[in-house]
């Protein structure tokens, strides 16, 4: 199962619109979202664009965007939405989605209809288009740091885990010797004022997993005064050694190299900010207001 594309939402909202009332923009989402996709499960539900929107808001936001460009809808007065005689004559005959499409495409000047075609048939809208390529480009940047980090010198490598922890909200951190550290490579306090401790092991691995024996030596070396700690390697885990960290009597966190650079990426470890975009919308509470 997957959220419906934006043009997906074209029929739903005619339907919705189909007696000709005028209903709010905001209800319209709302109720398009209650009678069409209620029953997707949750997590679909919840997912959003890369500036925080809820996606399936998004989506029939914009289906609604390109219906009023094609002449199916309009905008009676601020704020609210109306089906156009078009608009009933599309829903009474049960013309096709394609059909649909068509009428919106003809709306556009011919040289933006070779775009609009492109993302319908992509069932992309702009906003989609710009979250794959924000997608992309992050993927790219994780794969490269992984790379970086599996090259980088073990003990450097210690030293970022370190820091990654400390971005993400916990106390100071001890680094261990580099020699005779039983197992231990740091250990950073879970509080700021030290009352409860994490021991951490890291692994710097090209391509080979961490293995049961691995895990078993960890907790082996955690002493008497804690019973937390994270493994962390640059590869992954084999069944064994995620089966030995889940049973053990200590809280074992297995990060492997994807989670890692995940959340290198999110803290802003080992990687910049190269440019800002700024994306504008139309301010609806602006128009919605008394003031104006």
């Amino acid at each position: 199962m997957e959220l419906p594309k934006f043009n997906e939402t074209f029929i739903p909202i005619l339907e919705v619109l189909s007696d000709g009332a005028i209903i709010k923009g905001r209800d319209l989402i709302r109720i398009v979202e209650e009678r069409f996709y209620s029953g997707l499960p949750q997590e679909l539900l919840e997912q959003k664009t890369k500036s925080g929107d809820r996606l399936i808001e998004n989506r029939i936001a914009w289906g609604k965007s390109y219906l009023k460009k094609g002449g199916l809808v309009n905008y009676p007065q601020r704020g609210y939405i109306q089906i156009t005689e078009m608009g009933k004559s599309a829903k009474s005959e049960n013309i096709s989605l394609t059909d649909i499409q068509s009428n919106v495409i003809t709306f556009y000047e011919p040289e933006n209809q070779s775009r609009l075609e492109a993302d319908l048939k992509n069932n992309a809208s702009p906003q989609d288009l710009i979250d794959s390529g924000f997608g992309q480009i992050e993927r790219e940047v994780k794969d490269e740091l992984l790379s970086k980090l599996k090259e980088v010198d073990p003990y450097a490598f210690e030293k970022i885990i370190l820091i990654l922890l400390n971005k993400m909200g916990y106390g100071d951190f001890i680094e261990t010797a580099k020699s005779g550290d039983g197992g231990i490579d740091g250990i950073i306090n879970e509080d700021q004022l030290g009352l409860e401790k994490i021991y951490i092991q890291a692994k710097r691995y090209s391509e080979n997993k961490v293995r049961e024996t691995d895990i078993r030596n960890f907790i082996g070396a955690m002493s008497g005064d804690t019973r937390k700690g994270i493994f962390v390697t640059t590869s992954t885990f084999d069944e064994k050694a995620k089966t030995k960290a889940r049973d053990a009597h200590h809280t074992i966190i297995l990060i492997d190299g994807i989670k890692l650079v995940d959340l290198m990426h999110k803290y802003n470890v080992g990687v910049q900010t190269k440019n800002y975009y700024e994306v504008k919308a139309v301010d609806n509470d602006f128009f919605d207001s008394e003031e104006v």
